[in-house]
């Protein structure tokens, strides 16, 4: 009975419960919100000094804390290095960095209450 984000909240929550040397996390984030998502990473990136973390994401959040990214296409890396490395090859990476920023913001400004002048004009 439980949503995507819950499960996957629940079962993070689990597998952060005890610290181990290496955690994998795959796709961990995709069901989660903005705020959550950020709490999360904020957590991970609490933890990077004590263990190794393999984060395998489509959402670039959190690869962008990562100190290696690998980019992968049909199950080939076509692009690594640090983020700052890969937005300035302007590649595959730099081109998912762009939708990205831009839905976030689409999202942003659709959650944004319209102003008074724009209810008008809408009516």
């Amino acid at each position: 009975t439980l949503s995507g984000g819950q499960r996957q909240r629940a079962a993070l929550g689990r597998a952060l419960l005890v610290e181990r040397p290496i955690l994998l996390l795959d796709d961990t984030l995709s069901a989660v919100d903005t705020e959550t998502e950020n709490k999360i990473l904020s957590e991970l990136a609490r933890r990077a000094q004590r263990q190794t973390t393999i984060l395998i994401t489509h959402r670039l959040a959190g690869a962008s804390l990562a100190d290696r990214i690998l980019v992968m296409d049909h199950g080939k890396i076509i692009e690594q290095g640090t983020e700052a490395e890969l937005l300035a090859k302007n590649g595959a990476y730099a081109e998912m960095h762009r939708h990205q920023r831009l839905r976030a913001a689409l999202e942003k400004r659709e959650s944004v209450p319209a102003t008074a002048e724009q209810r008008e004009a809408v009516s």
